[in-house]
């Protein structure tokens, strides 16, 4: 399953995706205040701007609508990580530059984050089959920039542990920076977590070699 298998009668996709955009912004409020079982889809139509009739003229069920959500966050993500990533630069800068990018992203999107761990459960099985793909690629991502940045070679299950942990800090942020935040900024967050994983990876060691 992918986003263009949601189905809708209104054949401008423009349209289609700026109406599904608004859908996302207006339901990631609700689903955060109510929780996905509670909301409504009439409640999402009216925080989304426009009437019942309308929603149903773009998915079909509340499903989808939590399917686009999340669907929306990784688009977002790969787009942001696509843009920072150059695989043709060695050096410790683009990976910091990657890793800093996305961790600001998932400040960014913070309460989709939330609302998509908490809510990914009520998918059916192959929409979430689709968005654990989606996060897989992500972390894909990270391998990738991580193995391009190093003047040595890891083994490929020490580059998706890597991966994963840089994954798994930039969700920590969203998820507890109601704590974090009694001690970080989101710059301290990110350059104590960056200086920990340049320690990790002994990269000051090779600095001299990547500039």
């Amino acid at each position: 399953m992918d986003k263009k298998q949601v189905p809708s009668s209104i054949k401008d996709q423009q349209l289609v995706e700026k109406r599904r955009n608004q859908m996302v912004k207006g339901a990631v409020t609700l689903f955060k205040e109510k929780g996905f079982h509670r909301t409504t889809t009439r409640e999402i139509a009216k925080a989304s701007g426009f009437s019942i009739g309308t929603l149903y003229e773009y998915i079909r069920t509340k499903e989808d609508v939590l399917f686009l959500v999340c669907d929306s966050i990784y688009e977002r993500v790969k787009e942001r990580m696509e843009q920072v990533i150059d695989m043709d630069q060695q050096s410790i800068s683009s990976l910091k530059n990657a890793i800093r990018s996305y961790f600001q992203l998932i400040d960014d999107m913070q309460d989709e984050v939330i609302v998509m761990y908490q809510e990914v459960k009520s998918l059916p099985k192959d929409a979430q089959e689709y968005v654990l793909e989606k996060e897989k690629d992500m972390v894909h991502m990270l391998e990738m920039v991580i193995k391009n940045s190093l003047p040595y070679t890891l083994s490929d299950k020490e580059m998706k542990l890597i991966a994963n942990n840089i994954f798994v800090q930039g969700q920590m942020w969203s998820f507890r920076r109601w704590m974090l935040q009694k001690d970080f900024t989101l710059d301290e967050y990110i350059d104590k977590q960056l200086n920990l994983l340049i320690q990790m990876l002994k990269l000051d060691e090779h600095a001299s070699e990547m500039k």
